[in-house]
C-alpha cells in the first residue's frame, strides 16, 4: 500500500460553487487530489458529514469525483454540517482524510419567511432603520434578505458582507434572488440596529434603444430581510421587515445604472445604521407591491469589486479638459480621495475611447455615464459610487477643488466574483494582448447576468453572444453556477412565450419588434448553453432542468420550417455584422439567413437528441437524432451543390457546413477547399459577422487549412482580431472597425469597444492551437491535440479543470518542436501530434519533440504577370506590392488593398490595369527585388 503522505484529497467543494451556502438540500459534492503518483485513478472515495455532532460516512465506488450526488439525508432549512473526504486509489494508496469544509443550507422553509416587502413608496434612494433587543448570548445569526431594486444591509452600522448591486438581476416577474449572510459576530448583547440602503438598480431602469427607452418593471423598489437570531439556549427569535421600519432620503441623489449616481455629502447621516440614533423624525415604511416571486437562496456568486487600478496618464484635451487614463477598458466605477469646500460638486464623466483627443461619448447614446459628488467640507473625503458601474478607460474630471494629483483617483473593478480558471499564452505579443483582451471582455460583461455590452443604454442579456461565447467562458472562469442561474431565467422567459427563446434574457424590450419571435443562433442559447455546460463541467443537473425547454425550442423551430424543414421564414439576424455591410444595416449580411437558421436547427436538434439519450429519453433521442439528420439531408439538398459549392458563397456558410457537420467525405473536403481560397481571395481578412467568426478558424484546420487559418489570426489589416490591438484595444470590440484607421469613432449608432462575442474565437486557441480540449465531460478524459500555425513560435493552454491542472501547449527551437501536456489526477488523456503519433496517457506531465519546419513556398521570378494567389500567399511579395503603390499613390494603395480579389487563376496585372506606368513599374522592381527563396 502506497504511503498516505503521496495522496491528498483536497476538502469538498459543495454544490456548483465555493459559496458556504448552499441553495438546496441534497447538493452535489466535488473534490481533487494531489500525487506525483503517475497514472493515479481512484478506486473509491469516503465521504464523511458530521452532523450535530455525529459523524456518519458514505463509500462512493469507482472514480467518480465531480459533482456527485449527496449521499447522506438531505440538509434541514439553516443546518451546518462539517464534510470531508478521503480517496483510495486503484494502485492502493489511500489519503488522509481531507479538511472539513463547512457548509450550510442557506434555504429556509416555506413557513419561515415571513419578512414583509417595505420601502418609502418612491424610487428616490432611500435609508431604512429598525431597532431590536438581544436578550441573551447569541449562537449563531443569519441573515436573510433580498430587494426588488438594489439594496445594501447593515448590522450595528458595518457591511454584512463585500457584495455590490445585491441582489443582482433576474426576471422579477418569477424569480428573484435571496442573499444570505452569517452575521454572529456584529451581534450585541442589548439594543442592536439593522439599516438598509435601498435604489432602483434594474428594477427602476428604462429599458430599450435611444428615445424608446422605458420602464419594464412597475412599482417602486422595494426591500425585504428577515434575521434568525439562534440564542445559545436554544431559544430563537426573527428580526423581518414590516411597519415597524422607518425611513428617510439618502444623501444618493440620484442613482441610475445607465445615468450614474450623484451623492450629496452634505446629507449624510452620520451614525445612522447603528442601534444609538434618533430616527423619531423619520416616516414610517409603507408596503409597496411587488410581484408575487418567493425569493430563492443565491446560486451564483455575487458581484464585488475586485481590484482597483491607479491612473496611467493625466491627459489635458484639446478643449482643455482633465481626462484620466487608467490604460485598461474596465467595468465598474471611480473611487476618489477630495478636500474642499461644503457644497463644491464634482462631476466624472465615462467613456471607452478618445475621438481627436476629446471623450467619446457618442457610442453611449442616452447613457450619461455620469457621476457627481457635492463635498460636505469636513476634511478629506474618500467617495466611490455603489449604485452605478460604467464601461470606461477614460473619465473626465470636471470641477476638482485645487491642484489635482492622480493619487487621489483610482479604477474600482466590478464584476460576478468567479475564479479564474484558464489562460492562453504565446509569445506573439499582439495575439496575446488579444487573448488578454477577451479576458478582459468577459469580466466586464458577466455582471451579475451576461450581457452584450457594459457601457452604453443596453447591457442586456443577449442570448446570442452567450451562446456563441460560452465554450470560451468555461475555459476562462468557474462560471458554472453563474450560467445555471441565467439560464433559470431564460427557462422562466420562453415559458411565457410558448416556447420561444427571446432575443434578450431578462426580456425587458418587448416594444423592440420580434423580441419574443424565433431567432435562430439567439434562441439556440437554450441548447447549446447547456450542452457546454455538461461538455466542461459535468452538469449533468442544468441538462436536467434544460430538456424540456430544449425540446420546446426545437419544436417552435420545426414548426416554422415546415415539411421542407429549411427554416427560412421570418425575422433573422443572421450573420450579424459581417463586415461588408453598412454601418447603418448591420444585419446586411453575405450569408444567406436561411443557411445560418436551418445549420443552427440541425444542430439544436442534434444537442436534444444527445441530451435525450443522456437522461434515458430513449424515443425522444430517437426522435430527435432523426429530425437532426433530416434536417442535414434538407441543408444539403437546398444550399450545397454535389461538387461542394454553397448557394451561399461566403465563409460563414462554408463554416457552418463543416463546423456543424452538415457535409461529409469528399464533398466536405471540397468545402473546406472552397472556405480556403475565399479566406485567401478576402486578403485573409474577416470576412465573416456573428455567426461565422467563432468558428471559421476551427473549419479551416479541420479540413487541413492550418496555414490560412494563421494568417487569418494574426492578420492586422481592417477587419482582423489584431486590426483593433494595433489601434490599442484592451478589450474586444463589437465592430471590426468600431474605430476606423483616422481614430474616429465608426459613424453607425450601435459601436461598442467591449463586446465579447467576436472574442469567441479564443475557444480555438485552447482547444486546437494549444491542444486542450475536454474529450469527456469535466476534462475526465482531455484530449491533448496541438495545432502548430507558421506564424507562432509556441502556444500553451492552462486550465483548471474539476479534476485539477491541465495544460498542453508547444514552443519551437529551429526545426524541432517541443510539446507539453499536464493531466490530473482521477483523469487520462488522448495525445494526438502533428505527426500523427497517438499517445494514451495516464496523469502526470509529459514532453515530446517532433520535427516539424515551418512550411514555405519556394519563390521564384514574381512580376504583374504572377498569380494573385501567389502573390497574396507570400507576405514579403504582398508587402512589397502594397508598399510600391503606396510610395507613389496613397489613394490608389488603399484602394488596392480594400478591394483587390485575390483569386487563383488572376494575374496581378489585372487590379492594377488602370495604374499610370510609374505604379506599375515600381511594383515591377519591388518583386524583382524580392530574393529567391529555395523552399
Amino acid at each position: 500500500m502506497t504511503h498516505a503522505a503521496q495522496v491528498q484529497a483536497g476538502a469538498p467543494r459543495i454544490g456548483h460553487s465555493d459559496d458556504p451556502f448552499v441553495p438546496d438540500s441534497r447538493p452535489s459534492l466535488s473534490w481533487k487530489t494531489t500525487t506525483e503518483l503517475p497514472s493515479w485513478v481512484q478506486a473509491a472515495a469516503d465521504i464523511a458529514v458530521t452532523r450535530d455532532g455525529k459523524t456518519s460516512t458514505a463509500r462512493v465506488d469507482g472514480p467518480e469525483s465531480v459533482l456527485v450526488d449527496w449521499p447522506f439525508a438531505p440538509l434541514r432549512p439553516l443546518e451546518t454540517a462539517l464534510v470531508r473526504v478521503r480517496v483510495h486509489g486503484k494502485d492502493g494508496s489511500v489519503s488522509e482524510w481531507s479538511a472539513d469544509r463547512e457548509v450550510t443550507a442557506g434555504f429556509l422553509a416555506p413557513d419561515q419567511w415571513r419578512a414583509r416587502f417595505i420601502g418609502s413608496g418612491s424610487d428616490e434612494p432611500h435609508l431604512l432603520r429598525v431597532t431590536f433587543e438581544v436578550p441573551r448570548p447569541v449562537h449563531r445569526a443569519l441573515l436573510h434578505s433580498t430587494a426588488f431594486g438594489a439594496y445594501d444591509l447593515r448590522v450595528n452600522g458595518a457591511p454584512v458582507d463585500d457584495a455590490e448591486l445585491k441582489p443582482g438581476w433576474s426576471s422579477y416577474q418569477w424569480r428573484v434572488h435571496l442573499d444570505v449572510a452569517d452575521v454572529t459576530t456584529l451581534i450585541r448583547s442589548g439594543r442592536n440596529a439593522l439599516g438598509l440602503t435601498l435604489t432602483g438598480g434594474w428594477y427602476t431602469e428604462r429599458f430599450g434603444f435611444r428615445d424608446a427607452a422605458e420602464r419594464f418593471y412597475e412599482g417602486p423598489p422595494a426591500a425585504a430581510a428577515q434575521l434568525t437570531l439562534e440564542y445559545e439556549d436554544g431559544g430563537v427569535d426573527t428580526v423581518i421587515t414590516d411597519e415597524r421600519w422607518r425611513w428617510t432620503r439618502a444623501p444618493v441623489v440620484s442613482a441610475s445604472l445607465y445615468q450614474g449616481e450623484t451623492y450629496d455629502a452634505r446629507l449624510a447621516v452620520p451614525g445612522w445604521s447603528g442601534p444609538v440614533f434618533d430616527d423619531s423624525h423619520w416616516s414610517r415604511v409603507g408596503l409597496p407591491g411587488v410581484p408575487g416571486a418567493t425569493p430563492t437562496p443565491r446560486s451564483a456568486p455575487p458581484v464585488r469589486v475586485t481590484e482597483h487600478r491607479p491612473v496611467e496618464r493625466v491627459l489635458t484635451s484639446p478643449s482643455g479638459r482633465t481626462i484620466l487614463d487608467f490604460g485598461q477598458n474596465l467595468v465598474g466605477r471611480l473611487r476618489i480621495r477630495v478636500t474642499g469646500e461644503a457644497g463644491h460638486t464634482i462631476t466624472l464623466r465615462h467613456a471607452e475611447v478618445l475621438e481627436h483627443g476629446e471623450l467619446g461619448t457618442r457610442p453611449l447614446r442616452n447613457a450619461a455615464a455620469t457621476d457627481r459628488y457635492t463635498l460636505s467640507g469636513d476634511g478629506e473625503e474618500i467617495w466611490e459610487p455603489k449604485w452605478t458601474f460604467h464601461g470606461f478607460r477614460y473619465a473626465e474630471v470636471d470641477n476638482w477643488p485645487g491642484p489635482f494629483a492622480p493619487e487621489d483617483v483610482t479604477a474600482a473593478v466590478l464584476h460576478t466574483d468567479m475564479a479564474r480558471t484558464g489562460d492562453f499564452t504565446t509569445s506573439h505579443p499582439l495575439l496575446q494582448r488579444f487573448h488578454d483582451n477577451v479576458v478582459w471582455g468577459m469580466r466586464g460583461n458577466f455582471l451579475s447576468i451576461p450581457t452584450d455590452c457594459p457601457q452604453r443604454d443596453e447591457r442586456l442579456g443577449w442570448t446570442g453572444d452567450m451562446q456563441i461565447f460560452a465554450p470560451a467562458a468555461a475555459f476562462l472562469y468557474d462560471c458554472d453556477s453563474f450560467l445555471r442561474s441565467w439560464l433559470e431565467d431564460v427557462r422562466l422567459e420562453q415559458r411565457a412565450a410558448d416556447g420561444v427563446v427571446p432575443m434578450v434574457v431578462p426580456a425587458v424590450i418587448p416594444q423592440v419588434p420580434g423580441l419574443l419571435k424565433p431567432v435562430a443562433a439567439w434562441g439556440d442559447a437554450i441548447t447549446v448553453v447547456p450542452a457546454v455546460l455538461w461538455e466542461r463541467f459535468a452538469d449533468h443537473a442544468t441538462l436536467r432542468d434544460c430538456y424540456a425547454s430544449m425540446a420546446a425550442w426545437v419544436d417552435v423551430v420545426h414548426d416554422r420550417s415546415g415539411s421542407a424543414l429549411l427554416w427560412e421564414e421570418g425575422l433573422q439576424f443572421g450573420d450579424w455584422l459581417d463586415p461588408d455591410a453598412p454601418p447603418e444595416r448591420p444585419g446586411d449580411a453575405k450569408t444567406d439567413a436561411g443557411i445560418v437558421a436551418t445549420a443552427y436547427f440541425h444542430r439544436s436538434a442534434q444537442l436534444t437528441a444527445r441530451t435525450a439519450a443522456l437522461l434515458g429519453r430513449e424515443a425522444d433521442a430517437r426522435h430527435y437524432g432523426d429530425l437532426a439528420e433530416q434536417v442535414a439531408e434538407a441543408f444539403r439538398g437546398a444550399y450545397v451543390t454535389p461538387r461542394g459549392r454553397m448557394m451561399s458563397d461566403s465563409p460563414t456558410a462554408y463554416a457552418l457546413a463543416i463546423v456543424f457537420r452538415l457535409v461529409h467525405g469528399e464533398r466536405r473536403q471540397a468545402v473546406g477547399d472552397r472556405l480556403r481560397d475565399l479566406v485567401r481571395a478576402a486578403g485573409y481578412r474577416i470576412a465573416t459577422g456573428f455567426v461565422g467568426t467563432p468558428i471559421i478558424c476551427e473549419a479551416l484546420t479541420a479540413t487541413g487549412h492550418a496555414a490560412s487559418a494563421s494568417r487569418l489570426l494574426t492578420q492586422t489589416e481592417c477587419p482582423s482580431w489584431l486590426y483593433p490591438v494595433t489601434m490599442g484595444a484592451t478589450t474586444v470590440w463589437e465592430r471590426w472597425d468600431s474605430m476606423l484607421e483616422d481614430g474616429s469613432i465608426n459613424p453607425g449608432q450601435m459601436t461598442s469597444f467591449n463586446h465579447y462575442a467576436l472574442g469567441a474565437v479564443a475557444d480555438w486557441l485552447h482547444r486546437d492551437v494549444a491542444g486542450l480540449a475536454p474529450l469527456e465531460p469535466a476534462y475526465r478524459v482531455i484530449r491533448i491535440a496541438p495545432t502548430l500555425l507558421d506564424d507562432l513560435d509556441d502556444a500553451s493552454a492552462r486550465h483548471e479543470t474539476p479534476y485539477g491542472p491541465a495544460e498542453a501547449g508547444w514552443r519551437r527551437d529551429g526545426d524541432e518542436v517541443f510539446f507539453h501536456a499536464r493531466v490530473p489526477p482521477n483523469a487520462r488523456a488522448v495525445v494526438e501530434l502533428p505527426s500523427g503519433a497517438r499517445h494514451a496517457v495516464g496523469s502526470g506531465a509529459y514532453t515530446w519533440v517532433e520535427h516539424h519546419p515551418r512550411s514555405s513556398t519556394p519563390r521564384g521570378r514574381l512580376n504583374l504577370g504572377s498569380g494573385l494567389d501567389t502573390v497574396i500567399d507570400d507576405r514579403a511579395a504582398y508587402q512589397a506590392v502594397l508598399d510600391a503603390v503606396r510610395g507613389i499613390d496613397e489613394e490608389r494603395a488603399e484602394a488596392f488593398r480594400r478591394t483587390t480579389r485575390w483569386w487563383r487563376g488572376r494575374e496581378l496585372r489585372e487590379p492594377l490595369d488602370k495604374a499610370p506606368l510609374p505604379v506599375l513599374m515600381a511594383v515591377e522592381k519591388a518583386l524583382a527585388d524580392l530574393p529567391a527563396l529555395d523552399r
